[in-house]
Order: C-alpha cells, then sequence, then structure tokens
C-alpha cells in the first residue's frame, strides 16, 4: 500500500504571475483531465529537465487550467508535495491522468524515476496529486508509491530500479480506478534490469506486483531475463492493458521485444494474464531481429466493430522504433492489434514510411515509433477511420542533410488502409518552429478526443512549445492551440518544457 502522507494540501498558484484555479461547487462526472471541477479540460506539461532551486534536472510539471482559470507549478519544493528537488530527479518525466477516489475531479500521477530512495539512487518515486474544487493539491493529501513501504513492502528500493519510468491510468467498464506503473530496472534474483510492473487498483489503491516470473491470475507471459527492461512502456483501455518488454530476447535474438496483455478482471486479486506478442509469433508479421526493440512504445484505444452493440475490445497499437526495412537500418514500424473480450489477438495492420499511399520514405535512423498515441473519440459507437485515429512519432526524420533529425509525426486511421487518409506535421510544416538540427519532434506526443498534442522540448528556444492539432489536421496544417513559457502565466524558464504532455 502506498503512503499516505497526513495532513490536507493547499491550494497554490504558480509563482508570480500565477493565478490560483476558479472552484467549482462539486467535481462533475464525466470530463476528462479536469482538476478543479468546472468541467472544462485542463492540460499538464511537464519540463523534467527543469531546474528548480537551483538544482539542474529536478524537474517541474505545469498545470494549466482550461477556461483561462490560471495555472500551477508543480515540484518538489512545492509545499506538501513529499521529497526535496535533487539533481537529475526528473519529476514529471511521466505522467497520467484519472480519478484515483472517484470523487468527480481529476488526479495527477507524476513519475520521478531517477528520485533517490535513502541511499538507493535512480530507485524512483510515483506521486498522486489529488484534484478538488481547489484545483490539484486542494483535497487528500499526495499519496506517495515507494518500493519497501505498505503494500510494495515485498520488495525493496534498489539503485537503478527506476519506478515510475513509465505510468498508466483509467477506469475499468466496471468503473473501478487502475494504476499501472512501471519499474523497467527492476532486478528479479540476479537477473539486472529484468523489470515489472505495478498494478493498483479501487479506490483503496490496493497493489499488485507483476513481472515474468510470477503467477498474477496466471502464468505471466515470457520468463524473467537479464535486460528485459519489462514495463518500460504501458498501455490500457477500460478492458486490456498491456506491458512493453522491448529488451525481450526471443532465443538468441538480444532486444528484439515483446509485450504482454492482461484484462482488467481479477482472479485471487491478480489482474488476469492473456497472452504475449512478439514477431517470433506466426501469425505476426516480421521476423525478430537484434535490436528491434518491438514494444518501446504503446497506445491502446476501445474498439468496437461493426454489429456489435458495446465497446469490449481494444486496438493495440506497437512501435518497433528498431525495425529495419530491408537493408534500412532503425527506420521504424508500428504494428497494430485486434484484442477481443475473449479469444485470441488479431494482427490489423502494419504500418512504416514504405507503406503503400503513406507519405515519406523509411530512412536509416528515422526511429518510425519511438513514441506513438492513439484516440478513439467515440468509443460508444462503431469504429471508423474518422474516430480511431494514430499519430506516431519519427524523432530521426529529417527533411535536408542540413537539419538532423529535426523529427516528425504522422497520423494514422486505425481502421483500414494506413495510407488512404495519413497527414504529415513538422517543424514549418503545421509546425511554427522553423527547422532545425535535433529537434528530435516526435518524442512528446499526447492527446484528447479532439487534439493531438506535439510537444517540441527541443531545438532552438523560441520554438520550444507544446501545440495541439485537430486529429483531421490536413498535412502542414496549423495547430489551434498553443502552449509556450513565459506566456498565459506559464513561466519563461523552461529547459526541456513539453517533453511529456497530458
Amino acid at each position: 500500500m502506498a503512503t499516505v502522507l497526513s495532513g490536507a494540501l493547499l491550494a497554490w498558484g504558480v509563482g508570480a504571475g500565477g493565478t490560483p484555479a476558479a472552484a467549482a461547487v462539486a467535481c462533475p462526472s464525466g470530463t476528462e483531465s479536469d482538476f478543479n471541477g468546472d468541467g472544462i479540460r485542463d492540460t499538464a506539461i511537464a519540463d523534467p529537465e527543469a531546474t528548480v532551486g537551483g538544482v539542474k534536472k529536478a524537474g517541474a510539471v505545469h498545470v494549466v487550467y482550461g477556461g483561462g482559470k490560471g495555472t500551477l507549478e508543480l515540484t518538489q519544493d512545492t509545499a506538501n508535495v513529499p521529497g526535496v528537488p535533487e539533481a537529475g530527479d526528473q519529476y514529471g518525466h511521466s505522467l497520467a491522468v484519472y480519478d484515483a477516489n472517484l470523487d468527480g475531479c481529476s488526479d495527477l500521477v507524476v513519475g520521478a524515476p531517477y528520485e533517490a530512495i535513502g541511499t538507493a539512487a535512480e530507485a524512483g518515486v510515483v506521486h498522486v496529486v489529488y484534484g478538488s474544487t481547489s484545483g490539484l493539491g486542494g483535497g487528500a493529501a499526495v499519496t506517495e508509491f515507494v518500493q519497501g513501504s505498505g503494500s510494495m513492502n515485498g520488495s525493496s528500493a534498489e539503485a537503478g530500479d527506476w519506478l515510475g519510468y513509465a505510468v498508466a491510468a483509467g477506469k475499468t467498464s466496471a468503473g473501478t480506478p487502475y494504476l499501472l506503473i512501471g519499474v523497467p530496472g527492476e532486478s528479479i534474483g540476479t537477473l539486472d534490469d529484468a523489470g515489472g510492473a505495478y498494478y493498483v487498483h479501487g479506490t483503496a489503491q490496493t497493489v499488485v506486483g507483476i513481472n515474468q516470473d510470477t503467477e498474477a491470475g496466471g502464468a505471466v507471459p515470457g520468463v524473467a531475463e537479464q535486460d528485459d527492461r519489462y514495463g518500460a512502456s504501458l498501455a490500457a483501455t477500460p478492458t486490456h492493458f498491456a506491458v512493453g518488454t522491448p529488451g525481450e530476447a526471443l532465443g538468441t535474438t538480444t532486444f528484439a521485444g515483446g509485450v504482454g496483455v492482461f484484462s482488467h478482471t481479477l482472479a485471487s486479486g491478480h489482474p488476469k494474464p492473456l497472452y504475449g506478442i512478439g514477431q517470433d509469433w506466426d501469425t505476426v508479421s516480421g521476423a525478430e531481429e537484434v535490436g528491434d526493440q518491438f514494444g518501446a512504445s504503446l497506445a491502446m484505444v476501445p474498439y468496437r466493430p461493426s454489429g456489435a452493440t458495446s465497446t469490449t475490445e481494444s486496438l493495440l497499437a506497437v512501435g518497433i522504433p528498431g525495425e529495419d526495412l530491408s537493408t534500412t537500418v532503425d527506420a521504424g514500424a508500428v504494428q497494430v492489434f485486434r484484442i477481443p473480450a475473449s479469444g485470441d489477438f488479431t494482427e490489423v495492420n502494419w504500418i512504416d514510411q514504405n507503406t503503400a499511399d503513406v507519405e515519406g520514405e523509411g530512412e536509416g535512423g528515422d526511429f518510425f515509433g519511438q513514441r506513438i498515441t492513439a484516440v478513439n473519440s467515440s468509443p460508444n459507437a462503431t469504429s471508423t477511420a474518422t474516430t480511431v485515429r494514430l499519430a506516431v512519432g519519427v524523432p530521426g526524420e529529417e527533411s535536408t542533410e542540413e537539419f538532423s533529425d529535426e523529427g516528425a509525426v504522422q497520423i494514422f486511421p486505425l481502421v483500414g488502409a494506413p495510407g488512404a487518409a495519413d497527414r504529415w506535421i513538422a517543424p514549418g510544416n503545421g509546425i511554427p518552429s522553423a527547422p532545425a538540427t535535433r529537434m528530435l519532434t516526435g518524442l512528446s506526443l499526447g492527446s484528447t478526443p479532439s487534439l493531438l498534442y506535439v510537444g517540441v522540448p527541443y531545438g532552438p528556444a523560441d520554438g520550444r512549445a507544446v501545440y495541439g492539432f485537430p486529429w483531421g489536421v490536413e498535412s502542414g496544417g496549423a495547430p489551434t492551440q498553443t502552449f509556450k513559457p513565459g506566456e498565459g502565466g506559464i513561466p519563461a524558464t523552461g529547459v526541456a518544457f513539453g517533453a511529456v504532455v497530458r
């Protein structure tokens, strides 16, 4: 069980220029990412490399309340937030949003995988900061997840565990809140970096550990091996969740990668394992290759096929940034799988830049699929190419040799032919910032039902921002929303502003 710090948090604003969030009468149910209960979506933007109180890379999270109701800067130097800023903590390396206590206000999950716990460097910590009618932190005390405490007492905080490297959260189809926490540096016995994950469920926040050597509601797919890095990526829907193992060796093929798929249905208190997916399966396209890193990124959305009267299936997109396309090394690809309510998975698509009618061309070092995000804007209706969309980051993309690794983002339908309605966004082509070397555009992606968020945390300082594009934007179309340091109450001191967006 997580350690719950006593005392109620106070509402706060962001230093100079910040304004407190406007309070609502009560937190309404049904609005996602609404931290202050006013019925308007809010946005959390991380700068995990931010300097806090003179401490480099301590990390910060900036919250922008919708409707022009102020901003908040959240760090470990904020009153009633556990811990203190330390060099390299990278508070905000991962973010997730869900309603942990079912009070109708959204709560923010913040991962700091490089936090030292005692003498254990980079052991990691995860915070749940609760929303309220006064905004984030105005209600219940922060919940802190640390290995070796409470229900995580079965394991200890060890150097290099990286607890919180990845997080995902939401509500099951039965209405139960859940939180997934990746621990990809966890040692299993003598196996370094075998990895693991925690499944936290219910308002009581019951914690269940998962790794490839556990019997968790059934046999977890795979076997724990050194450098598997189980839990390096996570994705979930109300019916399923997936855990990425990008370091998984398939036979003698190292770092080929794999993905484990689970149901939220509990068996003996554990989520039910369904199966593992890898490119060594006969029913999966491609072949396992050294360094593919199948599962380095994951995205998952609810799926309702034609004729179904409820949404019980999921679509799982798997990023394979190290995939070689013939002799083109590390061009990258994405595979899409249909996960039914019962029975086996089905591969429904393979996407790369050499796919028919897809814009662009697969080139060495593109790393297509290093980051992905997806959306189903109408989960209670039959899924279509318009409502079910996928965004793929291509951080190694370059338009000319002058601007190496400027990066780009491509948007695809998750249903039907990928090239039938793909879109292209890049610096100077939709993203207002001019192209420059090592912008690595596509390393930061976030999504809402209406907008795709593209973070540009690197490159020239005047171009660092988060840009919101409609999912139906044309190639090169302009963003409809922009968050930028120094504007709208956001401090102008960003280092990697927009590295994570939720």
